[in-house]
């Protein structure tokens, strides 16, 4: 197994990406660390953070091993090269952009490209992202990924945008193979408060709802 297969393996284990949008560089130590402490170990630090790429260096000399530190919003290759040499363990993109692929494949970094239909989630998969984005995921819902993989069942899907701790069973039973959660798990008012208590509670009830479906490898 190569170091790409074993994160994204490490990747369908965990299930819950955290997608986070901080105001501040110096809130993505904490709240990570709240988020880990509530069974969420996959981080995804938009590069709508400011200072992302140095708050995904702080994030992976803070936690280490406890966690994979992954980066978000990424929209250019450029950016992409920026945060693998910040140390991002994943890259996310909102939208389709397959020059990704081959900059992530070199470096054993899984990426998510970004779909809304059926033929983009494909070019995304022909392209060879290791897995497709769903987004914006709320409006389509857990029966239409149950649709989309019945003739494409191939394809990991990572559903971002409308995924809370109620509906996160759903999507997982439709066949997803992750979760992107971001304001129902990192929400404006959780970071304004600095509330991690709060964060950690809503982790451990989001990891509660996956292993209804996925249980915890012994």
């Amino acid at each position: 197994m190569t170091k790409r297969q074993d994160r994204v393996q490490r990747i369908i284990d965990a299930t819950i990406i955290a997608v986070v949008r901080s105001p501040r560089r110096d809130l993505v130590v904490p709240l990570s660390e709240a988020l880990v402490a509530g069974g969420v170990t996959l981080i995804e630090v938009t590069t709508t953070t400011p200072d992302a790429l140095n708050a995904i260096r702080d994030a992976r000399a803070a936690l280490g091993d406890r966690a994979m530190i992954g980066v978000g919003t990424v929209l250019e290759n450029i950016t992409c090269r920026g945060a693998l040499d910040a140390g991002a363990e994943f890259v996310v993109s909102p939208i389709l952009r397959p020059g990704m692929v081959p900059v992530c494949h070199s470096a054993e970094v899984p990426v998510m490209l970004g779909s809304y239909t059926p033929t983009e989630a494909q070019l995304a998969y022909e392209a060879g992202s290791d897995f497709v984005k769903l987004f914006p995921a709320e409006g389509l819902g857990p029966g239409f990924v149950k649709a989309l993989r019945a003739p494409l069942p191939h394809l990991r899907i990572v559903p971002t945008g409308g995924v809370d701790v109620g509906n996160a069973a759903e999507f997982l039973r439709a066949g997803c193979a992750a979760l992107g959660a971001g304001s129902s798990l990192v929400s404006a008012e959780i970071l304004k408060n600095q509330d991690w208590a709060e964060l950690t509670r809503r982790a451990a009830a989001f990891m509660a709802a996956v292993r209804t479906v996925r249980p915890a490898r012994s």
